[in-house]
């Protein structure tokens, strides 16, 4: 009963400031707002009165439209990049230098022995093409299994309405069984079919699992030479072959490091190949890193020049590559970041034999902002692909994130991983005898725009990164008259020997160096800001109606008013609708003022001992006793509590 009485009292209280009804707040507000216009509305004239309304009006919509531009604005979450140039002492990148033949070729030939068979009878073949099965005038005999998993082609495309269609080691045939499958071809298109792909080039072509003779399910991939479709099949099928042999003997295949590390010399301090840490690139075979930062401190470059970076000079043994498999020769080598996983393939640079390289280096420091304003992420906690590359226990990086995407998805759709990817647990590399179908498996998912999309949205770019611009420049090295007392002594130390073991096609020589201790750092920073966002606001309502943060605040008066005035008329409302229903329940209404007194005027009771009186028989007045005087009755109103009341 008290919180009632309180909560009447309250809202009687509120009811005496602006007013008891909407249009009696409404002038309130007019006449003491600080805002221009209102005011000019309620003093004015009728005419005025009018045009003052629409000018306020127009202005008003103007402020709400411009405060929607701003918001919006603000909420897009716009960035600015600043450049900035500092001085400091820097962290010598690492280094990681790769042969670009991933094996050689002496620990390899074994292996590869039936399928450099089988491409030096199809280059043969391709060279002077000639009826008859090649396969029966070889001796010994050609296996073709891995040659009918993925064969070669030969397109002639003469008339085009009737292509001919030779395997290389079978008889021609003409367009009549596969008119389907290569009548529209032409150099560069693709065309997918059910579980076979076949690889064209517009005079020879390669056609991964597809046993093509009399097949309509071939997809053919053009290309313009045969040297490219040759490599192209080499490179499936060694992939095929190198995925069952154990990750072990890969590495003793390789090159190691104390055969391809010659000297090294970081600054003024020598080093060698133990200062180096071996990963195993599907790339490149054998990779050595300088100064990764994984069991050390990385190591501070003392000054920038060419004197004070670091000097290799490397063997890269050119006369044991693999023919088929590696047609460039030299070294492929990448600065990069300490502990980040080195994919030479997308960022690489090549050394050239023969030559002493250069390279001054300039360092980028890229800083961006994170969420809201950019989708990166600091460490690659919140990608939802899972990073293969972790193994490793390197850091995040977008490419390790869409390699893993790739594999991932490979795993999902093919059932087998492609052998240059990291392994998820409990997986296999994919082969030709497991997995006959991965190739056709692999070109599609590889072409397929909507995996690609996929994985590039799943993926983030980090945050802070760093970019090392090079400057590379090249000479001859060693010179003629040097290189026979360079090559002795290289040869010497190697191989304790005092023959010549090595020449000018497997020996190169790197130098790199900081150029200058000068950085450039690009960082990201809001366009808008908070500070920015009210400032325009308040702008654009003082321009507009000359309004200020107090305005806003007696505008915010005005509707808490308004809500309270709503809260009375809704009880009022209540009250009245009870009232309503208890009229309906009881009809009759109830006796007035005037009928009570009447009613008891007409009422007489006459006294008598007890016991000796009956039941409802009046009492006559006393003698002398003076009729009562009805006149002077008074009702006594009812403690009804006024709206002005205040009492406590």
């Amino acid at each position: 009963m008290n919180l009632k009485k309180y909560l009447v009292r309250a809202l009687h209280r509120l009811q005496k400031g602006p007013g008891y009804t909407y249009k009696e707040l409404l002038v309130w507000y007019c006449d003491n707002t600080n805002t221009h216009g209102p005011k000019r509305i309620i003093k004015e004239g009728p005419k005025k009165k009018l045009i003052w309304f629409f000018l306020t009006l127009l202005f008003a919509s103007l402020v709400f439209w411009q405060w929607g531009i701003l918001i919006n604005t603000y909420l897009s979450y716009n960035v600015t990049s600043s450049l900035s140039i500092g001085f400091k002492t820097m962290k010598f990148p690492a280094v990681t230098v790769c042969n670009a033949n991933p094996f050689k070729y002496s620990e390899v030939k074994h292996l590869l022995k039936e399928l450099d068979r089988l491409i030096e009878a199809a280059l043969e073949r391709i060279l002077q093409p000639t009826p008859g099965n090649v396969s029966d005038s070889v001796s010994p005999p050609l296996d073709l299994q891995l040659w009918n998993q993925i064969p070669l082609v030969l397109i002639d495309e003469h008339d085009k309405d009737n292509p001919v269609i030779l395997d290389i080691f079978e008889t021609n045939q003409t367009a009549g069984d596969n008119e389907t499958a290569a009548s529209s071809e032409t150099a560069g298109d693709n065309r997918s079919s059910e579980g076979n792909e076949t690889t064209m080039y517009n005079l020879p072509a390669l056609c991964p699992q597809c046993s093509h003779q009399g097949s309509n399910n071939c997809t053919y991939r053009n290309f313009t030479s045969a040297a490219q479709a040759v490599t192209e099949w080499y490179i499936l099928q060694s992939t095929s072959i190198l995925s069952k042999v154990p990750l072990h003997e890969r590495i003793r295949m390789g090159y190691q490091a104390e055969d391809m590390i010659l000297a090294c010399l970081y600054g003024a301090e020598p080093c060698n190949y133990k200062n180096f840490t071996q990963i195993y690139h599907p790339d490149h075979g054998n990779c050595y890193i300088f100064n990764w930062g994984m069991d050390e401190e990385a190591l501070n470059s003392s000054n920038p020049g060419a004197e004070f970076g670091l000097k290799l000079i490397l063997d890269i043994s050119q006369q044991d590559y693999i023919p088929y498999l590696s047609s460039a020769a030299g070294a492929r080598l990448m600065l990069h970041q300490q502990k980040s996983f080195p994919f030479l393939k997308d960022q690489g640079i090549y050394a050239m034999a023969g030559t002493e390289t250069s390279i001054g280096v300039l360092v980028d420091e890229l800083e961006r902002m994170g969420y809201p304003y950019s989708d990166c992420t600091i460490n690659g906690s919140d990608v939802p692909v899972k990073n293969l590359y972790s193994q490793y226990n390197t850091s995040y990086s977008i490419q390790a994130c869409l390699r893993s995407c790739f594999q991932n998805h490979m795993v999902e759709i093919c059932g087998c991983g492609h052998y240059m990817f990291p392994l998820p647990k409990g997986v296999n590399y994919c082969n030709n005898e497991d997995n006959p179908g991965w190739a056709y498996c692999y070109f599609s998912l590889r072409s397929s725009i909507k995996q690609r999309q996929i994985c590039i949205d799943s993926c983030k770019e980090t945050c802070n990164d760093t970019q090392y611009k090079m400057t590379i420049s090249m000479a001859d090295w060693p010179s003629e008259a040097s290189e026979d007392w360079i090559f002795h002594i290289l040869s010497y130390e190697r191989d304790m020997s005092t023959n010549v073991t090595l020449d000018r096609n497997g020996i190169i020589k790197l130098n790199i160096y900081f150029q200058e201790y000068n950085y450039r750092t690009i960082s990201e920073s809001a366009a808008t800001t908070i500070v920015w966002l009210l400032s325009s606001l308040g702008g654009q309502f003082g321009f507009w109606m000359g309004g200020s943060v107090l305005c806003l605040i007696e505008f915010g008066e005005i509707i808490i008013d308004s809500l309270w005035i709503t809260i009375i008329n809704v009880i009022s409302w209540c009250k009245g609708l009870k009232q309503k229903r208890a009229r309906a329940r009881y009809p009759d209404a109830p006796p007035t003022v005037s009928e009570l007194v009447e009613a008891h005027t007409n009422l007489g009771f006459q006294h008598e001992p007890m016991g000796a009186l009956p039941r409802g028989k009046a009492l006559p007045p006393e003698p002398g006793t003076p009729p009562p005087n009805y006149d002077s009755l008074r009702v006594q109103p009812l403690n009804v509590l006024s709206p002005d009341s205040d009492a406590e």
